[in-house]
């Protein structure tokens, strides 16, 4: 983290001591150097720790860095089964920092950046994908009619939803013309499932560097970084998290491809895909293909976008983010792979 110089420290602290119960003192801002979209810190007051997280500084594209959102999302899941931080307020564009952003609680424990788990015992790995694998089950389980939440996505098909948003947000950030790219576009357009009507909340981003852990054991205290939530089809969630572990381990994008994972202690895909399914009672999973493929192009997507902003001036990480953009053309590639050769 480093010492933030964007935001003053006196009006803030004024409006979160006006606008918090208890609140108190703030005597430090630190910027966290992890994350691309929404730009996250680290408040140190005199009542606590807290975490505050805001739209980025300059002209966004439409319908990205809803942090009103994420906050109203974790306002809901409050009293559910999901972990998630207690959001403490949202403030309106015209806030003290010249943006609207949101304050939460600081959850303190541990966040596993490599899904390896290299820093674990091999017993103890295991526990960690199955806590994961049933917060998924938990959050796909939530009713959504009795947490507030019946308005919180658009009626309809998901992935034809989806896609439309995912390519015209792609077309916005486009840089370079990536021929994978189209071809996937196009493949997924003809390959679209029909609506199959089940929808649930979906987290948008579920991955396991979104997840704090215990000190100690492996347990989720906190689910994070909800900006891409929404009502669709809890599928989405299941196959972005598998796709995430398929590049390559040594490639930089962190993968689990080319690694045994049951030598190390993990699940296989196929076990983990099965856990899901018996917690939530599914019978079996038709059209995988389609599912992972979306999954990268969706990501590639997001990253594309990141890229974008990095060469406009306003990413919250740019270094970070130009590096990231290399993985562009690499997920289109795989997903083009998956099309021809299945999972």
């Amino acid at each position: 983290m480093n010492a933030s110089n964007e935001l003053a420290l006196e009006p803030l602290g004024k409006e979160l001591e006006a606008g918090i119960a208890g609140f108190s003192g703030l005597r430090e801002i630190r910027k966290f150097d992890t994350g691309q979209s929404n730009p996250t810190y680290l408040l140190t007051a005199d009542s606590g720790r807290y975490v505050l997280r805001a739209k980025p500084p300059g002209k966004l594209l439409k319908s990205a860095h809803q942090v009103d959102r994420e906050f109203r999302v974790m306002r809901a899941l409050k009293d559910s089964d999901v972990p998630v931080p207690g959001a403490l307020y949202l403030s309106e564009e015209e806030s003290s920092i010249g943006r609207m952003f949101f304050v939460m609680n600081h959850v303190d424990g541990r966040i596993f950046w490599e899904p390896d788990l290299p820093d674990l015992t091999h017993k103890d790995r295991a526990p960690v994908y199955d806590a994961m694998n049933a917060a998924l089950a938990a959050l796909h389980s939530v009713n959504v009619d009795a947490v507030g939440l019946s308005d919180f996505g658009k009626p309809g098909n998901y992935y034809e939803r989806q896609l439309d948003r995912w390519t015209r947000q792609y077309r916005a950030s486009e840089t370079e013309k990536i021929e994978n790219m189209d071809t996937l576009i196009g493949w997924l357009e003809k390959a679209l499932p029909a609506d199959d009507g089940v929808v649930s909340l979906v987290h948008g981003d579920y991955r396991i560097d979104n997840m704090i852990f215990d000190a100690g054991d492996p347990t989720i205290l906190a689910i994070i970084d909800w900006e891409l939530s929404t009502l669709g089809h809890p599928l989405a969630d299941l196959a972005y998290q598998c796709m995430q572990w398929r590049p390559p381990h040594e490639s930089g994008f962190r993968g689990l491809g080319g690694l045994d994972r049951k030598a190390i202690g993990l699940p296989t895909e196929q076990d983990y895909v099965d856990a899901y399914c018996k917690r939530r009672n599914i019978e079996r999973i038709d059209n995988w293909p389609f599912y992972l493929a979306f999954s990268f192009f969706r990501l590639a997507a997001i990253l594309q976008g990141v890229l974008k902003r990095a060469l406009d001036g306003n990413a919250s990480n740019p270094e970070r983010a130009r590096q990231m953009s290399t993985a562009v053309p690499v997920m289109a590639a795989m997903a083009v792979d998956i099309t021809r050769k299945g999972p």
